[in-house]
């Protein structure tokens, strides 16, 4: 940029010499000399302070790295890389069979829980009835055991006679007691439920969904819209859900997955606010200027953040890292030429204050722009 500057201001010093025809001597060089230093650092003062410029702006994008659900071996990758699937479109597929023999066992182990419910309902409907009658054989029994205590106080029978009813009452009460305590046993099994289903079968269920669960995650497909790229998935490897080992990358297309974003020196943001005028001139398009505005300035510096550790954070340290970033929402639409996500940027914010700078502040973005036509990668 200064260098730019100082070129322009040569520029015009030789036109001013040549058309007025100054003398060259030390005098006037040094003037004009002089006069070029106060000059250009003043301009550029207010300049970088009122529309300021930063190099260091790039396209980011979020990605999401695709873990299996589950453990198994790739048989199926109908994806095709860099091209856009929709949300629930199929990336890999794994082996199902293992995880199908689950789900078939979990069914087979529920259909003999629900045929064990109807067993219950049985044993407990019969000892409801071993337990009624019970009840009464034992309320016949006193009843005859009453009749013989009224004979043997008129002394008509025997005290013999009297004790084998009292005997017989005895065993009567025992016996209904047993089948009392028979049927609220099968009442224990049978009503063992939650939530209105027997607690073997609630088990059951629950399990054959996880089971389900696992088998459906056999099938991985796109969390949104968006494409996978750089896919070296292929069928026979044995993929793992483990969190440091992706299958795939899959980049986000969402209106909030991709942002352009700015990042400045920190005292020349000071006049900056949203909305404010910006142009954009992409390194991947040469000559060309795109209009924008000022999305928003983040309260935060990556230079500030500190986690916890388990060692003290060092507030001394420098680091590199102390740039303000501006977010930046582009005008004017770019998806006629080819920039691809992450491409590299120059940005120049307008402001309202000192207007009149902002016409030399366009002017050097635009020749900023062009030199991007020279490069010498391959000569």
């Amino acid at each position: 940029m200064e260098l730019l500057l100082i070129l322009i201001y040569v520029a015009i010093c030789v036109a001013v010499f040549k058309l007025f025809r100054i003398p060259v001597n030390q005098w006037t060089l040094s003037t004009a000399a002089l006069g070029g230093i106060i000059g250009i650092f003043f301009l550029l003062l207010f300049m970088n302070y009122n529309h300021p410029f930063t190099s260091t702006a790039r396209i980011y994008f979020a990605v999401t790295p695709i873990l299996p659900g589950v453990k198994g071996r790739v048989v199926e990758v109908p994806v095709t890389p860099n091209v856009k699937l929709k949300e629930g479109d199929v990336l890999f597929r794994l082996d199902p069979e293992p995880y199908q023999y689950v789900v078939d066992e979990k069914k087979a182990s529920l259909a003999e829980a629900e045929q064990n419910v109807k067993q219950l309902k049985a044993a407990f409907d019969q000892a409801k009835a071993g337990a009624d009658r019970a009840q009464s054989q034992f309320e016949l029994a006193q009843q005859n055991y009453d009749r013989q205590n009224e004979l043997f106080q008129k002394q008509v029978v025997a005290r013999a006679t009297l004790d084998t009813y009292e005997r017989n009452l005895e065993t009567s009460r025992q016996s209904m007691l047993g089948a009392r305590a028979e049927q609220e046993r099968a009442s224990l099994a049978y009503s063992s439920e939650i939530g209105g289903v027997n607690t073997t079968v609630a088990q059951l269920q629950a399990e054959l969904r996880d089971a389900e669960f696992d088998l459906a995650q056999t099938t991985v497909r796109a969390p949104t819209d968006g494409f996978a790229t750089q896919v070296a998935l292929r069928p026979g490897m044995y993929v793992v859900p483990a969190p440091l080992r992706p299958a795939i990358v899959f980049v986000n297309a969402g209106p909030h997955d991709q942002l352009l974003a700015a990042a400045f020196q920190q005292n020349s943001l000071q006049r900056v606010h949203p909305g404010d005028t910006a142009e954009v001139a992409f390194a991947a398009v040469p000559g060309r200027v795109f209009r924008a505005k000022v999305g928003q300035v983040l309260d935060v510096i990556a230079a500030g953040q500190f986690q916890a550790t388990g060692v003290l954070q060092d507030f001394a340290s420098t680091t590199l890292n102390d740039r303000a970033v501006a977010e930046i929402d582009l005008v004017d639409d770019i998806s006629a030429y080819q920039i691809p996500l992450g491409s590299a940027a120059e940005v120049a914010i307008l402001t309202e204050h000192a207007e009149h700078l902002a016409l030399l502040r366009r002017i050097l973005l635009r020749i900023r722009s062009w030199e991007n036509y020279i490069f010498f990668e391959g000569h």
